[in-house]
């Protein structure tokens, strides 16, 4: 009966660079720690036969994150049965892979740090309120950036670099930080979208790639590797 491999996991390592040189995180697979080998019933209990559910998505500094938490503090009052995003998961989605098979565990990460490379560091802030797919009808609330456009060509070149494998979003990249779900939806009232919101500039200069771990209250997110933007 054949034996089930043991799946090396992927994680980043940062470097020390020498004085006056730059340095680029980089990807380090990692092997499993030794052991007997699981023994396999089928190809369905074996682990490396068992997708990952991955997205990339730009991080948010912590600082950007308490100015988030204070603007909508009083709409958390208002809705409190409305999913409220923790804060540790706060973040914006560039491109939702979904169930992603192991065939393609060297080949996602490839794509995504030659698409990261090809785009400049940016700057971004955030600067309003707003809710999907309306006020009137609030499923997603969400925080908005004051420029979208340098942004949005970050999430079409990942688009663009993992488009073989997964399929092309049809619905325009609308960048947002959600911070609430909610079913049934919110009927919002008009000063939800006067909220005041504006955080200092950060500096956008790379992506990451994250592991969704299902689960109640909230999803569990595990960053897999980091992936520097090009200067």
């Amino acid at each position: 009966m054949p034996r089930a491999r043991p799946i090396p996991r992927m994680t980043s390592v940062t470097c020390r660079p020498p004085a006056g040189r730059g340095c680029t995180p980089r990807l380090v697979w990692v092997p499993p720690a030794q052991g007997p080998e699981p023994v396999a019933r089928d190809r369905a209990d074996r682990p490396e036969a068992k997708p990952l559910r991955l997205f990339v998505a730009v991080e948010i500094p912590d600082t950007v994150k308490d100015v988030v938490e204070e603007a909508f503090a009083p709409w958390r009052e208002a809705f409190p049965k409305a999913r409220w995003v923790p804060r540790e998961n706060l973040h914006v989605t560039l491109k939702f892979l979904g169930r992603t098979w192991p065939r393609l565990d060297v080949w996602v990460p490839e794509q995504v740090e030659e698409a990261a490379a090809d785009v400049s560091r940016f700057s971004a802030r955030l600067r309003s309120a707003g809710s999907f797919p309306s006020a009137r009808r609030g499923r997603a609330l969400w925080a908005g950036f004051e420029d979208t456009k340098q942004i949005s060509n970050l999430a079409a070149e990942i688009e663009r670099a993992l488009a073989d494998e997964f399929p092309t979003e049809k619905r325009p990249f609308h960048p947002h930080l959600t911070v609430a779900r909610s079913d049934p939806p919110l009927k919002l009232p008009a000063a939800y979208t006067r909220t005041e919101l504006e955080s200092h500039a950060w500096d956008v200069d790379h992506v990451v790639l994250f592991r969704s771990y299902l689960g109640r209250p909230a999803p569990r997110y595990e960053p897999l590797a980091r992936f520097p933007l090009g200067v």
